[in-house]
């Protein structure tokens, strides 16, 4: 497991500002700086888990959370109409920051398949 301090720990610690839209005990959200759609936010789990392939049984009830949060955001956002839920892993999935986090876009239409 990467051990790094990713940019995620940082805005975690409020070592780096991020304008948080959702924070409870188990995850922090956050609109993306780079966003792909109008609605773009990113939920992580406080819990540092580098990715989904490194998930344990003992996860599954955070996991559960997770997507809880995230469609109380969608709903909260004004996602009616639908929203894409994206979990990039690995490499060749797309991965670049090395701590769980789930993407939540939004308010455009979402090609498929996606790039």
């Amino acid at each position: 497991m990467n051990q790094e301090t990713t940019i995620f720990d940082k805005i975690l610690s409020r070592e780096i500002p991020a304008e948080i839209v959702y924070e409870d005990d188990l995850c922090l959200a956050f609109n993306d700086i780079n966003p792909q759609a109008p609605i773009h936010i990113l939920i992580i789990p406080k819990k540092r888990i580098a990715s989904l392939a490194e998930v344990k049984d003992e996860d599954a009830p955070l996991l559960g959370h997770l997507l809880l949060v995230i469609s109380k955001l969608a709903k909260q956002v004004g996602l009616e109409s639908g929203y894409r839920t994206v979990l990039n892993t690995g490499t060749d999935g797309g991965q670049d920051v090395y701590h769980l986090h789930f993407h939540l876009l939004g308010k455009r239409s979402l090609n498929w398949p996606p790039g």
